[in-house]
């Protein structure tokens, strides 16, 4: 346990810390305490406290634990040829069988971890760790791209047309899309460098070092096109870095699925399958020109993607503000607030990080506690 005097000098550390703007969770992180444990350590020291730890330990001696040789011998058994392979569920029932009782599973599994003999078995993969949360922002056009492969039926059973999409992030703009009759990291590949060459993307200079520009960033979930080499060695040439969903997370490629959700819920949409791979490029045609130069977007303030990609929305939207602003000076009776924010965002977010709270409201909070 901490001493009563290493936590005064952790506490003043910490105060001296977040007096110099750094936010309370992240110096407890940096010396390895979470928040609740700082807010305890003070609240011992209130009034005349001490500050030492008075939580109840068990020094106490325990009649029923386990003797060294009953330890002894539960690894013992375990060690048996007959059980080597055996988890302790499955040995304890099994010696019961036999009328002998050593210790309960707990125990087993207790006395197995206390010597380093719990091990996972078998030729399952070991489970994985859960991976960390993709976070990325984009504050102009072609800074993220999201890009997903969706179905699109035909008149044969069972057989389908995969329809690819790149969207901007940042504009909601398509900046590239095809249909193929096959799922491929190949086909994705050379979408994605079309794209690259029609908004006149280039590798920036310093790649890996010292960089000019932010350099592309293409995110995806994990499908099996997605982490194709063939795409990932193309990507490299290019200077486009990658970004993946978690596993079974569809909401850390909201873009797409968003897109996704639009192009089969248009009002337009066949209502019977695609007799071709021809018929199904017509009317993407179509759909990608309505989207991108007729489409006003809700996400970006009811401006067409085109309009927001080639930073024309600002004028638009501050067009529609002095609009308003007319509108209320000339009946100010018709307007109990301030007129409709037309103004556009500034930066876009997958998986945007929590806020920490400023100090001096986190430092009340804790004074409150």
């Amino acid at each position: 346990m901490t001493s009563a005097a290493n936590r005064r000098q952790v506490i003043e550390l910490i105060g001296e810390a977040n007096a110099a703007g750094a936010g309370l969770v992240s110096a407890c992180g940096e010396i390895g305490i979470c928040l609740r444990t700082l807010k305890r350590w003070r609240k011992a020291f209130l009034g005349d406290g001490d500050g030492k730890d008075r939580r109840k330990c068990s020094p106490r001696h325990v009649a029923h634990r386990l003797s060294e040789e009953e330890r002894q011998r539960i690894l013992l058994t375990c060690n048996q040829p007959e059980y080597a392979s055996l988890p302790p569920g499955q040995i304890v029932p099994a010696l019961a069988d036999q009328g002998l009782f050593i210790g309960s599973e707990s125990s087993f599994y207790r006395v197995l971890h206390q010597a380093g003999q719990c091990h996972r078995r078998g030729r399952a993969r070991l489970p994985q760790e859960p991976r960390s949360v993709p976070r990325l922002m984009a504050d102009g056009p072609n800074r993220v791209w999201s890009w997903d492969i969706s179905f699109l039926p035909t008149t044969v059973r069972g057989v389908w047309l995969y329809l690819y999409l790149v969207v901007d992030v940042w504009s909601r703009k398509v900046v590239a899309w095809d249909v193929a009759e096959v799922e491929s990291a190949e086909i994705a590949a050379d979408l994605v460098q079309r794209a690259c060459l029609k908004e006149r993307y280039r590798r920036p200079s310093g790649f890996g070092s010292h960089q000019c520009h932010q350099p592309l960033i293409l995110h995806a979930d994990n499908g099996n096109a997605m982490r194709g080499a063939t795409l990932e060695t193309r990507l490299e040439e290019m200077g486009v870095l990658r970004s993946f969903s978690r596993p079974r997370v569809s909401n850390d490629n909201p873009y797409s699925e968003s897109l996704f959700r639009t192009v089969k819920y248009r009002p337009d949409y066949p209502r019977r399958p695609f007799t071709s791979k021809d018929e199904a490029c017509e009317w993407v045609v179509a759909f990608v020109d309505w989207y991108n130069h007729r489409h006003r977007h809700s996400g970006i303030k009811f401006v067409t993607p085109h309009q927001r990609h080639s930073r024309a929305a600002k004028a638009i939207c501050q067009h529609r503000a002095d609009v308003y602003e007319r509108a209320r000076q000339s009946n100010p009776t018709r307007w109990s607030r301030s007129t409709r924010c037309w103004r556009q965002p500034e930066d876009v977010w997958i998986n945007k990080p929590p806020e920490e709270p400023e100090p001096a409201q986190a430092l009340s909070l804790i004074q409150a506690a």
